[in-house]
């Protein structure tokens, strides 16, 4: 597998590209060229399509990252010939015929689920006590309020997107499993790490985990990249 000195990172649900600043700096000490995509959170298709356009900039080979449901859209979009691996962080990891959806619907809810509140469109927001408790609670209140003030509404269409081809199938994997999890089940995590065969590192973290443990997570990706 050849190096790959470009890093394409994938934001989650309710979250932007800036979630990794605590890791692109990190990565490019170490000699990575680092895009975070802006995901429009309105559909997988919308989503993959985003991280596609990325990709075509990309001269050599890329690793994917994906946190959260940016798992599924690296999942879709890491097909393309130049991803040489994908490395999920807490992050859903559909096979053909799957979503982050149907993934969540297959385990008890967890807390965050009951926080989630739907507008007229579609598009699905966390309360202030979901973000705060479950979504990063094990970050500051300074940085808990820049995450709820930030978070991107998410239509519920993108959690339910199928997978048609999922990359991992042929690409290799890495998986980091936050074992504080209250937004993706850790069980789940580690079901998903297993059924993809990836290479697997516990952190215990809430969902956030590249903002909680930016370190362990560069740690994963440099790995990964080589």
């Amino acid at each position: 597998m050849a190096t790959a000195n470009s890093i394409v990172l994938v934001h989650g649900a309710w979250a932007d590209g800036s979630c990794w600043s605590k890791i692109i700096p990190t990565l490019g000490a170490k000699g990575f060229r680092t895009t975070a995509v802006q995901l429009p959170l309105t559909s997988l298709d919308e989503d993959v399509a985003t991280v596609k356009r990325a990709l075509a900039l990309e001269d050599g080979p890329v690793l994917l990252v994906g946190h959260s449901y940016g798992g599924a859209v690296i999942t879709e979009a890491g097909t393309d010939s130049k991803v040489t691996g994908l490395v999920y962080a807490a992050a859903f990891a559909p096979d053909a015929g799957e979503s982050a959806g149907s993934l969540l619907a297959s385990v008890p809810p967890s807390p965050v689920a009951g926080e989630l509140r739907p507008d007229a469109d579609g598009f699905l927001k966390i309360t202030k006590a979901g973000m705060y408790e479950s979504f990063a609670q094990d970050l500051s209140e300074s940085e808990k309020a820049a995450l709820f003030a930030a978070q991107a509404p998410t239509n519920g269409k993108a959690l339910g997107g199928n997978i048609t081809i999922p990359a991992w199938k042929t690409k290799s994997a890495s998986y980091i499993v936050a074992t504080n999890d209250r937004a993706i089940p850790p069980g789940l995590q580690e079901t998903m790490s297993r059924r993809i065969g990836a290479k697997t590192t516990s952190v215990a973290s809430g969902h956030v985990v590249m903002l909680s443990n930016p370190d362990k997570v560069v740690d994963v990706i440099a790995a990964a990249a080589l």
